[in-house]
Order: structure tokens, then sequence, then C-alpha cells
């Protein structure tokens, strides 16, 4: 079975593209087939595994306007077991495009887009959503299997969770009755500051079931790898940022 897992949360610094990249890295070391697809314009996921659409007309956006086939699009990265279809400046554009098609289909475009037989190839697709409830990550969401909810470890870190769940839901109840909470992914946590443990103690008391184990420290490394186009796996295995994601996939691999 493919797990497709949408990385989701409309607030933007929440860590999204940090763990799309990360996590995606990490489980491809365990030696399972990973797809990244980049639905964000700015691309950061993209550049962050060295992966550029190259040309506009080889991105995601592609895919879901149905000029190429997914099979077309996929690219490989560093790691043997990780692929990627990229983003390009031109997904800018499908949020407008969007809001003009027929509102019957218009929230399956991706699921529509995504060939049966191919995605079978893969065992985890991780979909990078843009910081917003609009019309891609309604699509992510529909294409989903789960979501996996990165949270911020500092103020203002529940603001909008209570949004997306309630969109979620809606979700659920008219389009993807089997969507579920892969998880909430406590980010950016910094053992020095009160504040993050009091975060951390909020989300488990709101969601005492879906929040992961796993938590992600405020590290130089995890800002680092991306300038340099790899994954914090491979620019310092050792690093904290690049453990926790390690221990975060062997969660998720063990419940998964």
């Amino acid at each position: 079975m493919t797990h497709i897992v949408a990385i989701a949360n409309q607030k933007g610094g929440v860590g999204k593209t940090t763990t799309t990249i990360n996590l995606a890295a990490s489980l491809a070391v365990e030696e399972k087939k990973v797809l990244v697809i980049d639905l964000d314009p700015q691309s950061n996921t993209s550049s962050g595994l060295s992966i550029t659409a190259g040309t506009p007309s080889h991105s995601s956006y592609e895919l879901l306007t149905g000029k190429y086939p997914f099979a077309e699009l996929l690219q490989k990265t560093a790691l043997p077991y990780l692929s990627a279809i990229p983003c390009s400046v031109s997904m800018a554009g499908f949020e407008p495009e969007a809001a003009s098609i027929d509102p019957a289909g218009r929230h399956r475009i991706l699921k529509d887009s995504m060939d049966p037989e191919a995605i079978k190839e893969f065992t985890y697709i991780i979909l990078d959503c843009p910081p917003s409830l609009g019309f891609i990550t309604l699509n992510a969401l529909v294409a989903a299997t789960s979501v996996l909810i990165p949270v911020q470890c500092e103020y203002f870190a529940l603001e909008g969770l209570g949004q997306l769940m309630r969109t979620m839901e809606r979700v659920k109840q008219r389009w993807n009755p089997t969507l579920s909470i892969e998880g909430i992914l406590p980010t950016m946590f910094d053992t020095r500051n009160r504040l993050s443990m009091s975060v951390l103690e909020e989300l488990k008391k709101h969601f005492p079931a879906d929040v992961f184990s796993s938590i992600i420290p405020r590290n130089v490394i995890l800002g680092e790898a991306p300038s340099h186009g790899m994954p914090a796996i491979l620019y310092d295995v050792m690093s904290k940022g690049a453990q926790s994601y390690i221990n975060l996939a062997k969660e998720i691999l063990a419940y998964g």
C-alpha cells in the first residue's frame, strides 16, 4: 500500500519544508521508496534536494494541469530510494485557475493526476503544501491518506491549528472519508526555553493521541543543509537535527 502523506499547516515558518526534505530522506535511507511532490510555489523543497524544474514545463504545475503524465515528471535525487516532482513559479497561477474550474471536480485534480499504477512503485508519497488552505492544499488533503502537521514550539503555535482540523473534517465528510492524522510534530523545540515546554504540554493536552514522541529541535544544521542542496542526513548525519528526523521516520514506520 502507498501511504500518501500531506505535510500541512497554513501557518508559515513552522518547518513544513524542512520536515518534507528530512523525513523523506530518512525514510529513503530505511530503503523505503519515497516520492516527494513539491506543491509550494516557493519551491524550497525542490532546491533543498538539489532539484529544479529546469524549465517551467516539467513541474508539479504540469501535473495538476495535465500537460504531462505523472511518470514523465519524476526526477532522481542523491538518494537511490528518493525521487521528486519539483515545483516551479508557474504553480503561483494555479489558485486563480482552479477557481474557474467546475466546482464538482476541482478538489480532486491532484488525486486524478496520480496514476494508480505508477504510484504503486512508492511506499511513501510526501506532499509539501503551501502555507495556506487554498485549492492546492485542498487537493493535497483529498489525495492524501494522512496528514502530518508540523507545529512550531513558540507563541501562537496553536493559532490556526483548529482551523486546519476543521478543514480536514470537512474533507473527510465530503471527499476523503479515510483521511487520518499521521501525527502532530513539535518543531523548533528549544530545551532552554520554558515556552517550548509549555507549548509541548498544551499540544499533548489538546491532542493526546496525535503528538509524535519525536521532537524536532532548533538546530543550525537543519538550516544550513538546504543551502547546500541536501537533507541533513547527508550534510551531517550525527547532528541533532538529522537524528531527530531519523527517529521520526522510525516512529512512523513502527506504527505505519
